[in-house]
């Protein structure tokens, strides 16, 4: 019997994991901690919880006799607050691991992300796991996945009492989801940098809620990638929403970003247009064949789902076809 403490607990994938681990047989206790708790799913316990503090983790992971962290406390919108971000991503992500090694935590499951690969002009066309991890320094939040899951590499090797399942997510979906990849798809036009395909891997949340449970139940330890088969084009997207395509010259972007962050116009910088050009497209092969997980949506599932729940964003009303020439993981 399973006693879970998910950090992070309140948020959009947090709550989600919270309520479908509570309806385990062999979970016995779920605590949702975060910095401001909110009401949660029956049978689910709430605490709060902020990684930043140290001293506060391991006594409370003591007091509910916690025996796995499902670990999601992180920044939801990246970009604005570096210094933030490295305390609560990398920096938290180290008092919870200093925390589980004091409260003889069993299991430590955490949401990393494809971030974590970089965005490159030579990433492979499909991204696995044996792919290193070079993220973006000129990226924050890329170079903080990478930092994150170095340290969590460094822990394995000296502390495999810990076993640890570490996600790599795609772009996650959901009914209620907002960030920085929903935005491209709310103006008039998509936004697609000239001669790149910029391909994304979506990945439902309850699919990722899922295998969150089964990380922190039944499933092995080991490192994997989380995304829906397939994947979509900006080309596509654009067709699906029913919306034209806005094509910039990688250069034209970088230079309007940098007078548009010098005017205090954007909070995005230069930096953002590898992010859109060189889009690291997941393979989730590792994670059905080894973790026995496929994810009941593909990606172009999941992105219909989207669209279902956000009509607003659509223009027209033509469904995708096929995913891209690229639609296999394999």
């Amino acid at each position: 019997m399973a006693r879970v403490l998910i950090t992070g607990g309140a948020g959009f994938l947090g709550s989600h994991v919270a309520a479908a681990l509570a309806q385990r047989e062999d979970v016995e206790l779920v605590v949702a901690a975060d910095v401001r708790p909110s009401a949660a799913a029956d049978g689910v316990t709430t605490a709060v919880l902020d990684v930043t503090d140290a001293p506060a983790i391991a006594p409370l992971l003591r007091a509910h006799r916690i025996d796995t962290v499902v670990h999601l406390a992180a920044i939801v919108n990246p970009g604005r607050d570096v210094d933030t971000e490295y305390r609560v991503d990398v920096t938290g992500t180290a008092n919870v691991l200093a925390a589980c090694m004091q409260a003889g935590v069993r299991r430590l499951v955490v949401s990393s992300s494809g971030a974590a690969y970089g965005y490159h002009a030579d990433n492979p066309a499909w991204i696995d796991e044996d792919t290193p991890l070079r993220g973006n320094d000129a990226f924050p939040y890329a170079r903080h996945k990478r930092l994150v899951e170095e340290m969590l590499a460094d822990h394995r090797r000296v502390h495999p009492e810990l076993e640890q399942v570490v996600f790599r997510i795609g772009t996650i979906l959901g009914p209620t989801v907002r960030n920085q990849i929903t935005a491209l798809w709310d103006g008039r036009r998509i936004l697609r940098i000239a001669g790149s395909d910029s391909p994304f891997v979506f990945v439902w949340v309850d699919d990722v809620a899922a295998a969150m449970v089964r990380a922190a139940t039944t499933g092995p330890a080991g490192v994997y990638n989380v995304a829906g088969d397939g994947c979509l084009t900006a080309q596509q997207i654009a067709a699906r929403l029913g919306k034209p395509q806005l094509v910039v010259p990688a250069w034209a972007l970088s230079a309007a970003l940098r007078i548009g962050r010098l005017l205090r116009l954007t909070p995005h910088g230069a930096e953002k247009v590898p992010f859109l050009r060189y889009r690291p497209v997941l393979a989730n092969t590792r994670l059905r064949e080894a973790f026995g997980f496929t994810p009941a949506r593909t990606s172009r599932q999941a992105f219909e789902e989207y669209v279902a729940t956000h009509p607003g964003v659509v223009r027209s009303a033509a469904p995708l076809g096929a995913d891209s020439r690229r639609t296999s993981g394999e």
